[in-house]
């Protein structure tokens, strides 16, 4: 059955089928790891006139050719690149579709990493970057420029969670000339489809859910037709290509995605709103919660919410916040998330301009994890104890 034949079967029926027929490679269930760099060619002819489907390793293999084909029937796109990490699948489009005197606009609540590339690298090609809240929606129209080129987004907002009308902001975006792109990490395909509301380019780190075991480095970016081409031209240029044994890990990964997403919701959820009647605890920022300002664009958009939101402190700074997270036992102090274990950082926000919000306390962000939801919350307890003591 081909890639497209899945298309309207149910998600966990997609999950466990495409991006490789079995019939292709003797029957086997999954694809071989092709660990390539030279292919040869059957003459000088079709090696000068490359006729043939593969011609080097950076050019794709059966094992890239099998991670980008599921995510294009999971995105929609019309092609699909595979990088080596998260922030590369964000800083190859970038690269794309930007060039010196080009203006882009970045949401303030944008993975900090994104940030860094953008003040560092595309402001010294000459770039021009601003910031814009994210609740801006429509009003986006007011802070494009004749050179504005790309419009970056993110929903919700990297470590506060703001939702934005992604819809509206590609309306205008698109009227005006500029490419869209969204790094949909948090909701991953299943949940989002930004090719659907009127993104041009969808970037994952699938480091997180998709690979979801906290061992693998790897992102995608999937693109509509009318930019695949250039992001496809620019990722052979550039050579930044994904190592064959991650693809597997993350194809295999992919398989169990959706069942591993329900879980993380459905913890998530039930910790959340746990949380909301918990003494210390100010505000908990979570886009599936009906307290959330941005509940109703989630509710309209989203089919359904991860397992990464963060809380808000009552009162206190640097020392609440270490007292918390050095008194948990089950959470683990680290970065990323999307594995399946559960995670908790101190969250920095000098680095914004305009989302800068008014929060009560420390912003502590919280990866929910696969473990029972009584344990999480017995951990979590000892947390705020000792961030009230």
């Amino acid at each position: 059955m081909s890639k497209g034949d899945y298309a309207n079967k149910g998600i966990h029926t997609r999950l466990a089928h495409i991006g490789n027929d079995p019939r292709e490679f003797f029957g086997f269930v999954n694809p071989p790891v092709v660990h390539a760099s030279t292919v040869l060619f059957p003459d000088a002819a079709t090696m000068a006139a490359r006729t043939q489907k593969y011609t080097y390793g950076t050019r794709g293999t059966p094992t890239t050719d099998a991670l980008s084909s599921a995510i294009d029937t999971l995105e929609g796109s019309a092609g699909t690149i595979l990088v080596p990490s998260g922030l590369a699948a964000v800083t190859i489009p970038l690269l794309a579709f930007l060039s010196a005197g080009d203006h882009v606009l970045i949401v303030d609540s944008v993975y900090h990493p994104t940030r860094n590339f953008a003040d560092t690298m595309l402001k010294r090609l000459g770039v021009e970057v601003d910031y814009y809240d994210p609740l801006v929606g429509a009003g986006i129209t007011a802070l494009m420029k004749p050179n504005t080129k790309v419009v970056f987004t993110e929903s919700p907002g990297s470590n506060t969670f703001e939702m934005q009308d992604i819809p509206a902001i590609a309306r205008e975006a698109k009227a005006r000339g500029a490419v869209v792109m969204m790094d949909n990490t948090w909701a991953t395909p299943l949940y989002f489809r930004p090719l659907d509301h009127g993104v041009d380019i969808s970037i994952h780190a699938a480091t997180k859910y998709p690979a979801g075991h906290s061992d693998v480095l790897l992102g995608t970016v999937s693109a509509n037709e009318a930019c695949w081409k250039r992001l496809q031209e620019t990722h052979f240029t550039m050579g930044c290509c994904a190592a064959p044994d991650d693809v597997y890990q993350v194809l295999r990964g992919l398989r169990t995605m959706g069942v591993r997403l329900e879980r993380h919701e459905e913890n998530a959820l039930d910790v959340a709103r746990w949380l909301e009647g918990q003494q210390g605890v100010a505000r908990v920022l979570h886009p599936g919660l009906e307290s959330f300002p941005g509940h109703d664009i989630w509710k309209r958009d989203f089919s359904g919410a991860s397992g990464i939101f963060s809380i808000v402190l009552s009162g206190g700074g640097e020392r609440e916040a270490h007292a918390f997270l050095d008194a948990l036992e089950i959470f683990g102090l680290g970065y990323s998330w999307g594995g399946y274990e559960s995670l908790a950082v101190h969250v920095f926000l000098g680095d914004r301009t305009v989302a800068k919000g008014d929060y009560q306390g420390p912003v502590i962000r919280l990866q929910i994890g696969l473990e029972n939801p009584e344990d999480i919350k017995a951990d979590l307890a000892r947390g705020l104890a000792a961030a009230a003591g």
